[in-house]
């Protein structure tokens, strides 16, 4: 932790440029955590008419457990903030990137009771609350809000939002209409109106609307963005991926000089002997589905390093076309670079559009070979099973995603039913903890302690038959290395699946299984047994 200077802060009040250092170096302390010392500096700032320094000492407070005391700091910010929001919200924002929300929620509730007629604080409440997953509350706490204030747009996003996350997209979609009755203008209710037709299949009354939000905002990145993943959705590439580079201005994309960016690929542009640095942006899966482009990028004379995280490096070692892989925080040398997302915009009007064919993965041979003890070799079909994703609880949008796209274990009880299969786990992370309660009947080989990194998952899974997956990184790794794959997809699925296939355009021997309605995992599990069924009657007869 870094030590603050000792310096008087309490009659002998700092000067102003003192004091924005000292609470800028508080709130640097905030973010890593260190809440008492932040606390005892802040102490005797409090309630001296800085909202700034009242609402970090809050966040102190707060992180230490004291939630009356964090309470009364925000009630002297809320009460000097003329915005439409609490400065609660601002607590709940922090306390969601340091995985604490239960400290902010216990402020809320804490400010709620005094002051229960402030519908800012009930608005920040009950945002919570949907974030949290307990979403019947957050909609009776939305409600006494906007009982209160019934004309509340602010509010009535949060409540559709909530709904939507509990499936009720009837209801959510009259609210958001209700916000257009009001203001026709309202670029973000048109922009979620559009998000949920997109959910829906209904590309063409999502694209109407997004093109309407544009209009009004065409500098909003939220909005190009999801505009962008709609296009992509419908399967027009050309435009969508030159609108997904609207990402590049939002927070946590590429800060490399944009002047040097991988311009797209025409006759013109001449890569010979010059040096492409791919780098690493979002998620595993994104990198390991656009390391098909790595081998094309070579072809054209490039010298391409990649740029990736540890878990990832000697996979990538063995893709076609790379001449090194590196890891770390200092920044390689290079001609041009480019993250791995903008590739297929790269290669937008080329032959190779959509990379190279699978499989553009390749496993390690001596790693197959020593992984191969730890499957089961009784003739019977091996079945991979990867029932959640990867939480990420310090990002509340992926943290609320994964609540969709992952499953209980015992969701899978009915494939433990089948004979002349064995079901093996292939589950990294908070939802392998399931495999040591498992459903009654179900035997699942676990060999997944001796797994450490992409590499190891990527040598077993060339021993088994199928995988039977959520929508997470090893179904690209599976997909990539040429492996059958069964995807069970949420309701409102990832453009990458597009709009109403069960088949991949970009994994050959991946089949989708989705839900008819939001969270209905039963009739996925079910037609996903009836095709392992099919699959070991083969087995079996071959």
């Amino acid at each position: 932790m870094v030590a603050f200077p000792e310096q008087p802060v309490g009659p002998a009040f700092p000067q102003a440029a003192d004091m924005d250092v000292l609470l800028r170096r508080t709130e640097v302390e905030l973010k890593a955590g260190h809440f008492q010392a932040t606390r005892d500096v802040l102490l005797p700032l409090g309630g001296m008419g800085n909202a700034r320094a009242d609402f970090l000492l809050a966040c102190a407070h707060a992180g230490c457990g004291e939630y009356e005391h964090a309470a009364t700091s925000l009630m002297a910010v809320g009460l000097s903030n003329d915005s439409g929001r609490h400065a609660a919200s601002d607590l709940v924002t922090l306390f969601g990137q340091l995985d604490r929300r239960a400290d902010s929620l216990n402020v809320l509730r804490a400010l709620v009771r005094r002051v229960p007629d402030d519908p800012r604080i009930l608005d920040a409440l009950g945002d919570l609350l949907s974030h949290l997953g307990e979403y019947d509350e957050a909609l009776d706490i939305l409600d006494r809000s906007l009982a209160i204030r019934p004309h509340a747009q602010y509010t009535r996003n949060l409540k559709a939002i909530a709904l939507l996350e509990r499936g009720d997209i009837e209801e959510a979609s009259r609210i958001f209409r209700s916000v257009l009755d009001m203001t026709p203008d309202n670029a973000v209710a048109l922009s979620n109106l559009a998000c949920i037709h997109s959910a829906l299949n209904e590309p063409d009354a999502s694209l109407a609307l997004y093109r309407t939000a544009l209009q009004r905002q065409p500098g909003n990145a939220v909005i190009r963005l999801n505009h962008s993943v709609a296009l992509l959705k419908a399967g027009r590439f050309a435009q969508g991926w030159t609108e997904h580079e609207w990402r590049l201005r939002l927070p946590g994309h590429t800060n490399l000089p944009p002047e040097r960016m991988l311009p797209a690929l025409t006759d013109d542009v001449d890569l010979r002997g010059r040096r492409v640095l791919i780098t690493q942006e979002e998620g595993l899966g994104d990198t390991l589905m656009y390391l098909r482009y790595i081998a094309p990028l070579a072809r054209r004379g490039a010298i391409v390093s990649l740029w990736v995280p540890n878990s990832l490096a000697s996979l990538c070692r063995r893709v076609e076309g790379v001449a090194k892989v590196y890891m770390g925080s200092t920044c390689p040398d290079y001609d041009w670079h480019c993250p791995f997302i903008s590739l297929p915009r790269v290669f937008m009007a080329t032959p190779d559009a959509m990379g190279a064919p699978v499989p553009y993965l390749k496993a390690d041979e001596e790693l197959v070979e020593r992984f191969a003890p730890l499957l089961p070799q009784n003739g019977r079909l091996n079945v991979g099973l990867v029932w959640g994703g990867a939480p990420r609880r310090h990002m509340t949008t992926a943290m609320m995603l994964d609540r969709k796209r992952s499953m209980p274990l015992a969701t899978l009880a009915p494939l433990a039913k089948l004979r002349g299969i064995n079901l093996i786990s292939f589950q990294k992370g908070p939802y392998a903890t399931q495999g040591t309660m498992l459903p009654a009947g179900m035997t699942l080989y676990n060999p997944m302690p001796h797994v450490h990194s992409m590499d190891d998952t990527a040598a077993l899974l060339m021993g088994i038959d199928v995988l039977v997956s959520v929508d997470t990184s090893v179904v690209h790794l599976a997909g990539g290395l040429g492996k059958p794959v069964l995807l069970m997809d949420r309701f409102d699925n990832c453009w990458r699946w597009l709009s109403g296939r069960t088949d991949s355009i970009w994994y050959p021997d991946l089949t989708i299984f989705r839900q008819p309605r939001p969270r209905d995992w039963e009739s996925v599990v079910k037609n996903v047994t009836r095709r392992v069924r099919e699959m070991a009657a083969i087995r079996k007869a071959a």
